[in-house]
């Protein structure tokens, strides 16, 4: 695979653009065209009433404004995400602080959130979506990051937080064409459109879609990706209204597992070092999802929604995986992994608010069921031969040559079933002006059902757990709450993905997570919300081997995680917006968990992170915006034996209209060209970040 490069002189051009940009003469700010960097509809309004998510994604499922919701949560909106330039949802979750990002096998999403590493705890408008791969964000309006247990709202799962995104909808209100084209100096490019076009006084159709190229500092990487997303919004009655939605992605990249690691550190001096084959290091995913929401209205007080989603999942990844490294040669062997899942979810849920009493109620009741169907074959490599080594030592060098190898096929084969049935209910209850509390309850039936295809060992366990939230809101001011709240999540013992239960994880019962958290929020204007929070978090009835018998299993390990976090975010002055966030995380292990003795440090957890987004417009044509990430050094795996350095890294953009209907934008990554390794999966799977790198884009819109 050849790689594509720009010149010096290409970045060179792109950065004299930059300069020329930041010295465009300033002129007064225009107010009709202001941007957000918080979701207006999701900030403190002094009429309960007029918040709405219509999308039914919030922190509550209920109208309830965020200043109220006892729990902190993060919002990357459209217009950040366009600001920085970004088109991945693990690049937009760069800059949201307590949040770390697992290199995923360099084939999928995944997080750490509050020190919990989760590749499931994903959502699409409030719905599950718990495949393993890359999620763009060409038709996403928002992301939002909850954190804290948040199995009330979520279900299973969702023990450190849970990231929802929110789609772009169909708008009956107006008609608009909008088109985007980007390329940047490792000559990835991509395009994009939006269409939106009102069909009746009823009805719109939206069409959301794009295509990019992959490509960037590391030798062999290259990729593509191609998405398509239709979007109808019906409103037969002024009390009803209907949300269809189906989008597709398809997604093809080199599957780059990084560097291994040396003495403690990652292995320096072969950042653009490909430690992989290439035509077999390779990644692909197809997902269709197709969804539908029913809203009705019955009164001003009572109202109900009902979703649908069915989604497929078709998923391949091959690599050959450096596993260590003497300075001298490194280790490999590999693997090819399919999986193929398809989920079933439906949800309603019936929201009242009244008095009783004058005690004021926001009460919710509401249902989920879940079928999921998975399976997961992996072939095996082995080298010489097709009975050969499934592991080989070759020179280190730029240009790894890897040895001649042959798949076993079926050496792993698992096939899962997977029925949930859950019911909640949640009462938000205002006693008199300044007081307000949160109190529910979720009952969930979770039934696995696995079967190990190879040796043909079936396995199956039904949990029935109850998930309860309690929290309490007091308010001095309309602007001002001070919250505690305490929630509880759990996890069966198959892990997140649900594909194999073990005879011996199912005679065990789920771990458990338990949040303690107490915070404030500060609106000072309706555009503008800080937010500041304590928090404990705990997970228990974590496996550990019983020392009085070896072969046995217990559930006693524990860890637990503490820490601040603080975010300031929305429009700080007239033309001037910024999202800024800080964290600071003590995780550690309480109780042996495996082989992971007491007092080991939480993985890929640092103790402090900051992050930063700014956009200031001098005028209505042009503005300048710039972000800081700072992360100190972490672990890469609870080995505690390699650890990933402290890094800050500096972005910068510059913004200037031409006219009403065409913008142009320059975004620079990583200014001053910091070596840094942001992410891993484990000891001797280290991510390189990406060296200095510039690109420009153009938007014209009819």
């Amino acid at each position: 695979m050849s790689v594509r490069r720009f010149s010096a002189c290409s970045i060179r051009t792109s950065l004299m653009l930059a300069s020329a940009l930041a010295a465009f003469p300033a002129f007064a700010q225009d107010d009709g065209d202001r941007r957000s960097y918080l979701p207006q509809e999701i900030v403190v309004s002094a009429d309960r009433d007029g918040y709405a998510l219509e999308d039914g994604s919030s922190a509550t499922k209920t109208p309830t404004p965020m200043i109220d919701v006892p729990q902190t949560v993060s919002v990357i909106t459209r217009d950040q995400i366009d600001d920085q330039g970004v088109s991945q949802l693990n690049d937009a979750l760069r800059f949201v602080a307590g949040v770390s990002l697992e290199s995923g096998e360099g084939h999928r999403d995944e997080v750490f959130i509050r020190g919990q590493e989760s590749t499931a705890d994903f959502y699409l408008n409030g719905l599950r979506d718990d495949a393993q791969y890359y999620r763009s964000l060409y038709n996403i309006e928002r992301v939002e990051v909850l954190k804290g247990a948040s199995a009330l709202i979520f279900g299973r799962g969702a023990g450190g937080g849970a990231i929802n995104r929110v789609s772009k909808t169909a708008r009956a209100d107006t008609a608009f064409v909008s088109a985007e084209s980007a390329v940047d100096t490792f000559g990835a490019w991509s395009l994009s459109a939006d269409v939106n076009q009102p069909l009746s006084m009823i009805a719109a159709a939206r069409l959301n879609a794009t295509y990019e190229e992959f490509d960037s500092h590391r030798n062999e990487y290259e990729g593509r990706f191609f998405g398509i997303s239709p979007t109808v919004t019906l409103e037969p009655g002024d009390d009803t209204r209907v949300i269809l939605g189906y989008s597709y992605d398809d997604d093809e990249r080199v599957t780059d597992r990084g560097v291994p690691s040396l003495n403690g550190a990652p292995l320096t001096g072969y950042d653009k070092t490909f430690f992989g084959q290439p035509g077999f290091n390779e990644a692909s995913a197809q997902v269709h999802i197709a969804r539908a929401r029913v809203e009705h209205d019955f009164s001003d007080a009572l109202s109900v929604n009902v979703s649908g989603q069915f989604a497929d999942y078709d998923k391949v990844y091959a690599n050959i995986v450096p596993s260590g490294t003497d300075g001298d040669t490194v280790s490999l062997s590999g693997y090819r992994d399919a999986t193929t899942r398809r989920n079933w979810i439906g949800q309603g849920n019936l929201v009242w608010q009244g008095d009783t009493g004058g005690i004021g109620h926001t009460l919710l009741a509401g249902f989920e069921v879940i079928r999921q169907e998975t399976g997961n074959p992996r072939d095996v490599v082995h080298f010489g031969s097709v009975d050969g080594p499934t592991s080989t030592s070759v020179p280190l060098a730029d240009e790894i040559n890897v040895p001649a190898f042959f798949l076993e096929p079926l050496a792993r084969d698992r096939a899962s079933e997977l029925t949930v049935l859950s019911a909640y209910v949640q009462d938000q209850i205002e006693l008199g002006e300044f007081v307000q509390i949160i109190g529910g309850v979720r009952f969930e039936s979770f039934d696995l059902e696995t079967v190990n295809l190879v040796s043909d060992t079936p396995a199956s366990r039904k949990d029935e757990k109850w998930s309860p939230r309690l929290g309490v809101v007091v308010k001095p001011q309309e602007e001002l709450s001070l919250y505690a709240s305490y929630s509880e999540s759990f996890l069966p013992q198959a892990g997140d993905q649900f594909v194999l239960l073990s005879p011996t994880s199912a005679e065990l019962a789920p771990e458990k997570f338990e949040n303690i958290e107490a915070g404030i929020k500060w609106s000072p204007r309706p555009e503008l919300l800080l937010t500041a929070a304590v928090f404990q978090l705990e997970r228990s009835n974590r496996q550990t081997t019983d020392p009085d018998n070896p072969g046995f299993v217990i559930l006693t390990g524990k860890t637990r995680t503490r820490g601040f976090e603080a975010q300031l975010a929305g429009e700080l002055a007239p033309g001037w917006n910024a999202n800024i966030g800080y964290s600071y995380l003590d995780g550690k292990v309480r109780s042996r968990v495996g082989s992971t003795e007491a007092g080991t440090i939480l993985e890929q957890v640092p103790d402090h992170h900051f992050t930063a987004w700014t956009r200031y417009d001098f005028s209505p044509r042009f503005g300048i915006g710039g972000g800081i990430v700072h992360a100190s050094s972490q672990y890469a795996s609870l080995s505690n034996a390699v650890k990933l350095p402290s890094y800050t890294r500096v972005d910068l953009a510059g913004y200037f209209d031409v006219s009403p209907n065409v913008a142009l934008q320059v975004n620079v990554e990583n200014l001053f060209d910091e070596d840094y390794y942001p992410s891993a999966h484990g000891d001797n799977n280290i991510q390189p970040a990406k060296p200095l790198n510039a690109s420009v884009s153009a938007k014209v819109r009819f």
